[in-house]
């Protein structure tokens, strides 16, 4: 398989991939993995700030979700901690990122986009196993394609997609020595919960990969089952 990893601003340069994974490990697509297994049904990403609150107007039980310290309109925050706690049972979660939403959105019209990060690496590598993908271009969503915990994910994933006894330990260590983990856990970001880090860390929490496609024009991502 033939990977690639580019920065979200490097996508303008390249054909539109045909699949696209899209990293954002602290902690879009954790809180993402987090919000299915806290039963929710679908995720929509959307372009804005301002597009979550009409989203939200308009399906007053839908749950918004954004980066940075709450704010009115938003129902919780971007942290795995926080909505770890939330009861999701059934319902649709708008979310709204710096980073990790803008990426999926970049690459919307790839054949297949899958959103990933540590907590669902393997089910991501099973589904690109189980695709049979000859190339796949890895968008590292941080600091323009720079940060360390988002390309050590992404180089994890293709790594165990070709070669399953990958140890995990080193991608694992690299991103806890990132300048994002140390913000989050020396508080310098806003919205943090004290584990996020260590969620964010959390290898194969979760059983199913994440898979996003436009729905009436709108971008939804939902868990699906690997076999």
């Amino acid at each position: 398989m033939d990977s690639r990893f580019l920065g979200i601003h490097e996508l303008v340069e390249v054909d539109v991939p045909s699949v696209a994974v899209v990293v954002d490990v602290m902690r879009a697509f954790t809180v993402a993995a987090w919000a299915f297994g806290q039963g929710a049904e679908k995720i929509v990403l959307a372009e804005s700030l301002g597009e979550a609150l009409a989203l939200k107007a308009r399906h007053p039980d839908w749950v918004a979700v954004k980066d940075g310290p709450p704010a009115p309109g938003f129902d919780t925050v971007n942290s795995p901690g926080l909505v770890r706690s939330i009861d999701l049972g059934g319902r649709t979660v708008v979310q709204k990122t710096t980073a990790g939403t803008v990426g999926a959105l970049a690459v919307k019209d790839a054949s297949l986009v899958s959103c990933a990060s540590f907590v669902v690496a393997e089910a991501t590598a099973r589904l690109l196993r189980t695709r049979g993908c000859d190339g796949v271009t890895f968008v590292v969503t941080g600091e323009d394609g720079q940060a360390d915990e988002d390309l050590a994910c992404a180089q994890y994933i293709a790594r165990r997609t070709t070669e399953v006894g990958t140890d995990a330990a080193e991608f694992l260590r690299r991103a806890g020595a990132s300048r994002a983990a140390g913000e989050l856990a020396e508080g310098v970001r806003q919205g943090v919960h004290p584990d996020d880090v260590a969620l964010c860390l959390e290898l194969d929490r979760f059983p199913f990969a994440m898979v996003a496609a436009v729905e009436d024009s709108l971008l939804v991502l939902r868990s699906r089952a690997v076999a």
